[in-house]
């Protein structure tokens, strides 16, 4: 029996229906690999290599497009067992592809592209033909894509292989990923922890060595917060650099946080390959492109100037997030790079700007995508504000600033409302102040190569806890709207000793905080959210920032980081290592 003010019985009908459809599949799959035998040793070493090293196997004959495709589908199929993290099955048409690849090489003696024979993974919002796009609605399920997006078919040109979508948050406007279609993933290093979001598939899937690469989308941190989550790498271009044409989206027209679509991986050299392969690049619609700028080499000074801060302008960074930060800092200064701490310049002010864009329709084309699907918990907070009538809004953003004092949080729900167009040009004019404000007071002022941030101010966090938690993405939200790109690296681990609550995060007043005194006290007061003992080895990570258009040098940046912190447990191969070492 259905309750009658729940869900309808025609949701339950295509959400089992789309179930089982992924689970033929994966059955499928498993029978196209099984002549190959349980995962072995040999399945291990081909999914521990990077992309570039899969490449450079296929060239030199160690190993068949094909045959590094079947250990990916095994691999993946482990990860999904474990995490939930896949959403629509390609695998039969991959093996086509794996195979057409071989016989181009066998004919030839060349690779058809950078990305040869490399088993990718997309963001489940990535349009592939003859795969449905539902990003967790029921309302597009059933409606497979007429064709493939601009990006995914030059990811095809340069000879990667699609192989599985994975799962996101509703409406991708969250950072929990789970909803009413494909249900709650969860993160590899913790069942009782969230991989993040939107693109929390692709980091859970990417961390098990499921993929050897992959690629999501960013509006407000989608590629980061996942990528910190799961120990993962992203990279998160500016606007303009890779093609987002031809594929579907939840809010068309909204341009003024643009979406940017980007890759993830488990190494530096592979964002580097994937960025190589889709730069500038056109796809198959010519009235659409990306700025024509090629990816470019770049040559660093030998010396580098950073800059780095602990507190986001929100709440500061957890005792673990800010080890990461300063850990970072350390190993560059013992490389002989200059790091001089900052203070971000009107945080507050961004993180209005952020909410008062996004929120300009009232949330409408969120709450269509939802329609009559139950509502995730995620969602809450988001979606609260525009439904608040004036008359109780401002009584509670004068007690929220007044009596509770938190300044931050009551401006964040003021600017959380439908906006008519004037006032939306003047939120838009703020955006184009803020972002002249933030180059003179930081780029110009201090003559930064590029900057080191927390990504977010805790590890993953538990799953249920982004009901009340959506504003911590201001972290990350920051070079969204000031259009920088940024890379992600995985430094460290939680560690519950190390890591451990001290009076400067539990006492009011202490440290470098109080952006939202609410917030805070959520994050590490009473039954506090943080928690190092059951985040003990979660993977926590660190942004690295550069000016617009200085993707390549963040790229390089990336590397220096990598090599000053050497090796630490993260990088193809490294969960099965970590899996055996508890």
């Amino acid at each position: 029996m259905v309750w009658p003010f729940g869900p309808s019985a025609s949701f339950h009908a295509i959400v089992s229906a789309k179930q089982a459809q992924r689970d033929r599949a994966i059955d499928a799959g498993v029978a196209a690999v099984q002549g190959e035998g349980p995962f072995t040793a040999e399945d291990v070493a081909i999914v521990s290599k990077s992309g570039l090293e899969i490449v450079k196997s296929i060239q030199n004959g160690e190993f068949t497009s094909t045959r590094i495709l079947e250990a990916f589908i095994k691999s993946a199929i482990i990860a999904h067992k474990e995490t939930h993290c896949i959403t629509e099955v390609l695998f039969a048409d991959a093996l086509e592809c794996a195979k057409e690849l071989d016989d181009y090489f066998a004919n030839t003696g060349k690779l058809k592209g950078p990305l040869h024979g490399i088993p990718m993974s997309l963001k489940d919002n990535y349009d592939v033909k003859g795969y449905d796009t539902t990003n967790g609605s029921t309302r597009r399920c059933n409606e497979p894509s007429t064709r493939d997006s601009d990006l995914v078919t030059l990811i095809r040109e340069a000879g990667g292989i699609p192989f599985v979508k994975t799962n996101v948050p509703q409406t991708l406007l969250s950072f929990e990923c789970a909803n009413p279609v494909w249900g709650v993933s969860t993160n590899p290093y913790s069942p009782n922890h969230t991989p993040g979001g939107s693109s929390g598939g692709e980091a859970a899937i990417l961390a098990m060595d499921g993929a050897a690469l992959g690629w999501g989308s960013d509006i407000g941190g989608s590629l980061r917060i996942p990528a910190h989550y799961c120990g993962v790498y992203s990279l998160k271009p500016g606007h303009g650099r890779i093609t987002t044409s031809n594929n579907s989206t939840i809010d068309p027209g909204f341009k003024n946080v643009p979406v940017v679509f980007g890759p993830l991986g488990r190494g530096v050299e592979d964002l580097e390959v994937a960025a190589r392969a889709v730069f500038g690049r056109r796809g198959g619609d010519e009235s659409y492109f990306p700025a024509p700028i090629p990816y470019r080499d770049v040559q660093l000074p030998k010396k580098l100037k950073f800059g780095y801060y602990l507190m986001d302008g929100l709440v500061k960074a957890s005792p673990a997030c800010k080890r990461a930060v300063l850990e970072t800092v350390e190993a560059l200064r013992g490389e002989g790079h200059e790091c001089v701490e900052f203070a971000v310049p009107s945080p507050a002010r961004c993180t209005e700007i952020f909410a008062a864009l996004t929120s300009a329709d009232g949330y409408q084309a969120c709450r269509e995508e939802i329609g009559s699907d139950p509502k995730e918990p995620a969602m809450f907070l988001t979606l609260l504000g525009p439904r608040v009538w004036g008359w109780v809004r401002w009584p509670a953003v004068w007690i929220i600033k007044n009596v509770l004092g938190d300044d931050l949080l009551a401006k964040l729900v003021a600017s959380s409302r439908f906006k008519d167009v004037r006032e939306y040009k003047e939120w838009e004019a703020h955006k184009d102040e803020y972002i002249k404000e933030f180059y003179e007071k930081v780029w110009e002022a201090y003559g930064f190569d590029g900057i080191i941030s927390a990504t977010q101010p805790v590890p993953a966090i538990p799953h249920g806890a982004c009901r009340f938690l959506s504003m911590i993405v201001t972290s990350t939200v920051l070079y969204n709207i000031v259009d920088s790109p940024v890379g992600h690296i995985p430094v460290t681990r939680v560690d519950p000793e190390l890591d451990a609550l001290t009076e400067e995060w539990t006492v009011r007043g202490e440290g470098k905080g109080q952006g939202s005194s609410q917030v805070e006290a959520r994050l590490y007061n009473g039954a506090a959210i943080y928690d190092a003992k059951a985040m003990a080895g979660l993977p926590v990570g660190v942004q690295i920032v550069g000016k617009a258009w200085e993707e390549e040098k963040v790229v390089e940046m990336m590397k220096v980081v990598d090599r000053a912190l050497g090796d630490r447990g993260f990088g193809p191969g490294s969960y099965r290592k970590w899996k055996e070492g508890r």
